[in-house]
């Protein structure tokens, strides 16, 4: 068992106890977003820090008719 620390920049995300741990470039879902892991470090025997990249996410803004504007 291993204690997972994952990161965005020095943010920590997310901790977990898992068995297996995530290799580079391995495809990774955190609190609903899709990521990437850039870099696995070996902290200890038991303690790993996991740097993740997310992919971004563009708001579109709607459209809004400039005839049905608020007066």
């Amino acid at each position: 068992m291993y204690v997972v620390h994952y990161f965005e920049n020095k943010n920590l995300l997310l901790t977990q106890l898992v068995q297996n741990v995530p290799a580079v470039d391995e495809a990774i879902k955190i609190k609903g977003k899709k990521g990437k892991v850039l870099k696995v470090t070996n902290v200890d025997n038991r303690n790993v820090h996991i740097q993740v990249e997310f992919e971004r996410i563009v708001k579109k803004n709607p459209v809004v008719d400039p005839r049905k504007r608020r007066r």
